[in-house]
């Protein structure tokens, strides 16, 4: 005879305080997935610059070689000829891109044509701007973005609601160049508020560069300063700009969050809370606006090329002097040995913030390395 023995689940009905995006990983093995799931993802970073890098270089070399697209009739025949064949140009294209990888690899992003200056020092010396403007857009847009939304999930289908969606569309759907003009017209031409373009002032710019080691974040060389005046002076610059760049991604939050907010508040275990006498804040607050955020997280990584490319618009509107700004002046010069140089940049630190953000998405949610 056989016997059957039934027995109960040790881990009970999940408790009002948990988590109801992440179910128990036990049967799973206690989630030993995510060491895999860390591993295939690091390595997809590298097949992705790759594509992103091949497909630039073809893309620029399609309008000939470098040296004639920048400095093509500005050179004599012979001069322009010399020029070409001492930067290798006139080799097979195939042999061009060998060389070109294998200089990416040892960090030789070339020399660009227009300044002779190695891309790498152009790379160093104006990312830290765009690595700031990144930085304030990213916090504009989580503060706007992430509360407004919550407000119109909790105040679903009323005139509030309405005025946020609204908000939202208007937000994402402007041109950053546009909302950037504008803000310059009412706060620094009308009103004379915030300061029409820059950093800083010239003044501050001077200090901050003739200090010691300057990390190239004007922030954070005005802290170690320790001058209260330059770093309002840093700050005031950058409201304009973080405001015009953040609010575009904090539509699309706007829009996110409520969106799953709505979705969670009419989930069964909500239902349930709320049968149980859950008040409707703390139902809110607990297990509809924590679960929200998974997604936003998950989206970082792709709003973070957003910011990238928006910051091209963004930096040239107010002359700040990033790498999006010197893009466009490269552009107009068409030097594109820098503008493969600096888009290639922008290609790795777009793969390997997608890459953390994945893992931290994997960390709070278990089902995403499943």
């Amino acid at each position: 005879m056989t016997t059957t023995t039934t027995t109960a689940d040790p881990a009970g009905p999940p408790a009002e305080g948990d988590s109801p995006t992440a179910p128990s990983t036990r049967s799973r093995g206690g989630g030993g997935g995510l060491g895999s799931y860390v591993v295939v993802r690091f390595l997809l970073i590298f097949p992705t610059i790759f594509i992103l890098v091949t497909t630039v270089f073809f893309l620029m070399r399609s309008t000939g070689d470098p040296i004639t697209a920048s400095l093509g009739g500005r050179l004599p025949p012979q001069q322009l000829a010399e020029r070409i064949h001492a930067a290798g140009y006139d080799r097979p294209l195939l042999a061009q891109y060998g060389s070109y990888l294998g200089g990416i690899l040892h960090g030789d992003f070339g020399t660009t044509v227009s300044d002779r200056r190695p891309v790498l020092d152009v790379l160093t010396t104006f990312g830290t701007a765009t690595l700031e403007l990144a930085v304030y857009a990213s916090i504009v847009a989580l503060l706007v973005g992430i509360p407004l939304g919550r407000l119109a999930a909790k105040l679903r289908d009323r005139a509030p609601d309405a005025v946020l969606r609204v908000l939202a569309i208007l937000f994402y759907a402007t041109p950053v160049f546009f909302l950037g003009l504008l803000f310059k017209l009412i706060f620094s031409i009308q009103l004379g508020w915030l300061p029409v373009s820059g950093r800083a002032s010239t003044g501050t710019e001077l200090q901050l560069q003739l200090m010691p080691h300057p990390t190239g974040i004007y922030l954070i060389d005005a802290l170690r300063l320790g001058d209260s005046d330059a770093v309002w002076d840093v700050l005031r610059h950058a409201i304009l700009p973080g405001l015009a760049l953040g609010l575009i991604t904090a539509g699309i939050f706007l829009r996110l969050v409520r969106t799953n907010v709505i979705g969670t508040l009419g989930s069964g275990y909500v239902e349930a809370a709320r049968s149980r006498g859950v008040s409707e804040r703390r139902l809110l607050r607990k297990h509809a606006y924590r679960p929200a955020l998974i997604p936003i997280i998950t989206v970082i990584g792709l709003q973070i090329a957003l910011l990238l490319a928006g910051a091209v618009l963004t930096e040239t509107t107010f002359e700040w002097k990033g790498l999006g700004f010197q893009l466009n002046q490269y552009l107009q010069a068409r030097d594109y040995v820098a503008v493969q140089g600096i888009v290639a940049l922008l290609a790795v630190i777009v793969a390997v913030t997608n890459f953390v953000v994945d893992i931290v998405a994997a960390l709070i949610d278990p089902r995403v390395r499943y």
